[in-house]
């Protein structure tokens, strides 16, 4: 029961279409289904950090976020706007050059490092998993099996759902013209820095 209830939690937290998501399917679409989901599976090791920890710290590492919860937020939205702002520049080199499919080449280690780390930085991961293990009967709470259960359930559940993204992005790279696989990163670039925006105005306003 455990299990199942850490897939639904898994799906519950990687499903909504956000900001990583988008580049997810960015990354397949640019590079294929590969770096694709390397890029997944660093968004959605953090998920199964985030999961572990809530189940072992409830609360605690909750209430000690709390105090830099806006600081997280602020660098999260830079990080959105040098994402979506490079993005941007990107298809205009890719455009100008004669539709090159690239222009950067990483390592799939080095997506992988670096979907971990933008992923790392979002604490409402872990405020979303705490909630869910703190709603939970004491039984449940003190029962470290049915915890394993719930945190392997939501990295799985999560892993599944990122995969599934990069997979979109890669048959999209097969299968769609060059022109519009340069339009759909566009369009996911200003996305990007509208969820930068959306994360920086209620800061400053």
């Amino acid at each position: 029961m455990a299990f199942w209830e850490g897939v639904i939690a898994g799906l519950g937290v990687a499903v909504p279409v956000g900001a990583i998501a988008l580049l997810i399917v960015d990354v397949g679409l640019r590079r294929g289904f590969q770096a694709g989901f390397m890029a997944g599976a660093g968004a959605a090791s953090v998920d199964f950090f985030y999961a572990g920890v809530a189940a072992l710290t409830g609360e605690v590492l909750t209430l000690a976020l709390s105090p830099y919860k806006d600081v997280l937020r602020l660098i999260s939205a830079l990080l959105l706007f040098s994402i979506g702002g490079f993005g941007l520049w990107r298809v205009r080199k890719i455009s100008t050059t004669g539709g090159a499919k690239q222009i950067l080449v990483q390592g799939k280690l080095r997506v992988y490092a670096q979907f971990l780390g933008l992923t790392l930085i979002n604490p409402l991961t872990i405020v979303y998993f705490s909630a869910l293990i703190l709603s939970r009967e004491v039984s449940y709470m003190v029962i470290f099996g049915e915890r394993v259960a719930f945190v392997v359930g939501a990295g799985l559940a999560s892993l599944s759902w990122q995969t599934l993204l990069a997979a979109l992005g890669a048959t999209a790279r097969r299968n769609l013209s060059t022109r519009f696989q340069l339009f759909a990163s566009l369009l996911g670039n200003m996305v990007m820095i509208g969820f930068g925006l959306r994360i920086l105005l209620p800061l400053v306003l």
